[in-house]
Order: C-alpha cells, then sequence, then structure tokens
C-alpha cells in the first residue's frame, strides 16, 4: 500500500465529493489507464474500491468521486468525512474495466456516479481521434457530477445528459441510443446495477454480441428474500487439507477469517473481484456480478465473499 495525504477536497454535486491525493513528499504516483480503480484503507479501517476519475494531468495525484451512499456501510460515510491533510493508504491501480480495442467505435453510458471510470475513458478515446459517444444519465443536474466541466471540456459534443428529473432533458431512450450504434461500437457502462442489468438486456434483445458489452457494477443486483437458500458445506485448503464448515448466513471468506486464513475483500457483494479464488474442486454457486458468464460456467473461481458451493464441499487454491 502507498501512503497519501488528501491534498484537497472539492464538492462536485449533491452528495458527491471529489478527494485529490499525493503522497506526503510530492513523489509521482504509479500511473494508469483508463477504466482503472484503487484501493483505499480508510482511517475506519475499512477496504474500499473507487474509480480513478480523471487521467493524471499531474503524476503526483490520484482523484476520486465518492457518492456518500444513504445505506452506506461505514466507506463512503468515512470518505465525506476526510479533510486535507489526513493520511489514508492506497493501492497501486488496478483495472478490470480498461479499453480493449481503444481505437474501435464507442458507445459510453453512464448511471449516476457510475460517470467516474468512464471520464477516463472519453479522455483517451478523444486524445486517439477515437469516434465515441458518451450518454450520461442521472436524476438531476445537481445530483449529477462533473457536469460543468464535461459541458465545457474537450469532448462536449460528445456527451449527452439525459435528467429523469428535469422536463427539458428527461430519461434516455435506451432502445433509440442503442440502435443507433449496433453494428462495429463496443459498449462500456457503468452505474446502478439494475440500470445495468436494463441497458445489457436491451442491447441483447437487439443483437448487440456478448463480447462487445463491457460493464462494471458499483453494487451487486437486489435479490427477492428466498430466492437464494444457504446450505452448509465444506471448505477445505488445497496446500494444507484443512477443513472448515461454512454454515447458514456465513460467507466463505468470513470462516477463513476466523480461522486465520486472510483473503482481502472490500465490497463484500461480489462486485470488485479484490477477492477472487481459484477453485481447485467442486462446483461454485455463484452469486458475484464479476465473472463473466463463461468464467461461471467454467467453475475455476470464486469470490468467498458472497459466494457459496452447490457441492457439499469446495476445494480452493489457497
Amino acid at each position: 500500500m502507498i501512503s497519501v495525504i488528501v491534498k484537497n477536497v472539492v464538492i462536485e454535486a449533491k452528495a458527491v465529493v471529489r478527494l485529490v491525493l499525493g503522497r506526503a513528499d510530492n513523489v509521482n504516483l504509479p500511473p494508469f489507464e483508463a477504466g482503472a480503480h484503487i484501493d483505499i484503507k480508510l482511517p475506519n479501517g475499512l477496504l474500499r474500491q473507487y474509480s480513478l476519475c480523471r487521467l493524471q494531468c499531474d503524476p503526483r495525484y490520484y482523484e476520486i468521486a465518492v457518492l456518500k451512499d444513504p445505506q452506506s456501510r461505514g466507506g463512503s460515510a468515512e470518505v465525506h468525512n476526510l479533510k486535507i491533510g489526513d493520511k489514508v493508504e492506497v493501492s497501486e491501480p488496478k483495472n478490470h474495466f480498461s479499453l480493449l480495442k481503444p481505437k474501435k467505435n464507442t458507445l459510453l453510458i453512464a448511471g449516476g456516479i457510475g460517470v467516474t471510470p468512464l471520464i477516463t475513458m472519453a479522455q483517451t478515446l478523444h486524445s486517439l481521434g477515437t469516434p465515441f459517444a458518451f450518454h450520461y444519465c442521472a436524476k438531476s443536474s445537481e445530483t449529477a457530477a462533473f457536469v460543468e466541466a464535461l459541458k465545457l471540456g474537450p469532448f462536449s459534443d460528445k456527451i449527452v445528459f439525459h435528467f429523469s428529473q428535469e422536463l427539458q432533458s428527461g430519461r434516455m431512450d435506451v432502445e433509440q441510443v442503442l440502435g443507433e450504434h449496433i453494428r462495429g461500437t463496443d459498449l462500456y457502462i457503468c452505474g446502478p446495477a439494475e440500470f445495468i442489468t436494463y441497458v445489457l438486456t436491451q442491447a441483447r434483445l437487439l443483437g448487440w454480441s456478448e463480447e462487445r458489452l463491457h460493464r462494471e457494477y458499483f453494487a451487486a443486483p437486489v435479490v427477492a428474500e428466498n430466492v437464494l437458500e444457504d446450505t452448509s458445506f465444506t471448505v477445505k485448503i488445497a496446500s494444507s487439507g484443512k477443513q472448515f464448515t461454512v454454515g447458514e448466513g456465513q460467507s466463505i471468506s468470513q470462516v477463513l477469517e476466523v480461522n486465520g486464513i486472510f483473503i482481502p475483500v472490500a465490497c463484500e457483494s461480489g462486485v470488485c473481484g479484490t477477492c477472487q479464488t481459484g477453485v481447485v474442486e467442486g462446483n461454485p454457486e455463484h452469486r458475484d456480478v464479476f465473472l463473466t458468464d463463461k468464467e461461471k460456467a467454467q467453475g475455476k473461481l470464486i469470490m468467498p465473499c458472497c459466494s457459496r458451493a452447490k457441492t457439499g464441499s469446495i476445494t480452493l487454491d489457497l
């Protein structure tokens, strides 16, 4: 982890704060590419992931923008309490949401604070001269971060705002937007889980191929109560042969931690990929939104923070 301090705090929108982070000695931070995020260890001990919301114009700084979630489990609320000069620790940038073909026509769709990784993508596409369209959906201009900066930015002609609570704008016509870009375009979408699920469903119905659909969730979709049933199972450690029981209401990561086996966990809901672990034997019951359908079908990986076992036991590559 890299020790940094809060260099600046900026209110970007209602309930959205942007932090500028840098080393105390102002030494350059590791570089990153569009779509990257950092893990941040907060003063209260929580580990959270946030997208880097702007490419580095100055290599000494990272910038993140965080929405204060009314249902915060302590992460976003703690971020909003940070002040200039406060110390935190961050990881080197990681990227599970990179631009796979930065010279290919691209459609960017943001929902709310999901705009953060897409801004860096738009910056990259613009610098390369790649044709792209950028649709930004939010409730209102008051709650949408970076609106003024985007309106005045170098790719302002590429961006369309959709504010569902403002009559002059209104909701995005998903079918129309997707229909304009069916052929030869890659889609990158980030935002609330239900928003992403709806857009991707419409894209598939319109004929978009799966390999052109790229998404990053900030939270897992809400699952109706009683849809998923927890049953106990045994988790085995491949290197030592140790076995532990994962009971109802327990996660694999919780059981392992109690027994002295540490797996880094951030989101606790299968969104971020931090806890990704190999499966040696057994059939995972995937409850994450991080792995692709192909990866889930292969059954070689699992997210211990939320997923379970379909079989009576599962052996992890630990």
